[in-house]
């Protein structure tokens, strides 16, 4: 089901203010200060997970990860966006449980790059995220790169070097965040888009429209640690969202649209396995509440 067709002035307003109310919905939740806004699950809990699941780890939705055994299209190719995105994603994970830190930035870069052309309301998840990655890349290759490359390692160093937030206060400075905070605002995003690309491979025809369920995806996600305002802010912008069969022709460009579909799913599985290991090692840490 679409949005119902507007009159032409009003159609003329949503498509010139969306675009900058997204954008500063943006600003609002990635920049380094705290929207002060906690989890329902209280003060001292890991974040609310929709549905009663685990806290440590969601639900598997995505499918398997590995490819199935028909022809692929070029967008999970070597040189296809898609591909190029799940790569370093994949090698982050390490066997003895860790995320490597450098290829995980990669992956944050493919994925910028994936996202950008999808329409302005993908501007939250893509300009202020590769400042994000930068910061963090920044640590990896900086003088103390020796304790940057890894989660496990980074937020081992961090603490012991007392470097960690209290949890829920903002630094004074948002260039001298903890590398584990600018973590997990990445981790939060990173769920956001993983829920939504899902959605919208999987969407089925007559059920919810592609804007409706990325919007339901960043209340799950995101909105629990965002104040009202940006929530609101939020909910107009997703008005503006692109149509699910014009995402799946720019995520996986000539191919069809059961082939798209299917390489979405592929591709949100990664995002998703990534996820799940992330959100352990930080909850096993304490970190989930430095913002």
């Amino acid at each position: 089901m679409g949005v119902a067709v507007r009159p032409p002035a009003l159609r003329h307003w949503f498509s010139h203010s969306i675009p900058l109310a997204i954008f500063a919905l943006l600003l609002l939740y990635l920049s380094a200060r705290s929207l002060g806004t906690r989890s329902c699950c209280g003060p001292r809990a890991q974040p609310c997970v929709p549905g009663g699941t685990a806290p440590f780890q969601v639900r598997q939705e995505s499918g398997p990860l590995e490819a199935p055994e028909r022809k692929q299209p070029p967008c999970v190719g070597p040189r296809g966006m898609l591909g190029r995105m799940m790569r370093p994603f994949h090698a982050n994970l390490k066997p003895e449980g860790d995320v490597g830190l450098s290829p995980y930035l990669a992956g944050w870069r493919a994925l910028v790059e994936f996202l950008t052309p999808l329409g302005s309301v993908f501007a939250f998840a893509t300009r202020e995220a590769f400042t994000k990655v930068t910061a963090l890349e920044a640590r990896v290759h900086g003088p103390d790169a020796e304790h940057y490359w890894s989660l496990a390692a980074m937020a081992a160093w961090e603490q012991r070097a007392g470097l960690l937030e209290q949890p829920g206060a903002a630094p004074r400075d948002p260039a001298r965040s903890s590398g584990s905070r600018t973590l997990l605002l990445l981790h939060r995003a990173l769920r956001w888009s993983q829920l939504c690309l899902h959605r919208v491979a999987t969407g089925t025809l007559g059920g919810p429209d592609a804007g409706v369920q990325c919007s339901d995806a960043y209340r799950a996600a995101l909105g629990p640690h965002h104040p009202w305002l940006v929530r609101q802010t939020a909910r107009l912008a997703f008005l503006a969202f692109p149509g699910r069969r014009r995402l799946l022709e720019l995520a996986c460009p000539g191919a069809t649209e059961a082939e798209a579909r299917a390489a979405l799913v592929r591709a949100a599985g990664t995002l998703e396995d990534v996820y799940n290991r992330t959100q352990s090692l930080l909850a096993e840490r304490g970190l989930l509440q430095l913002a």
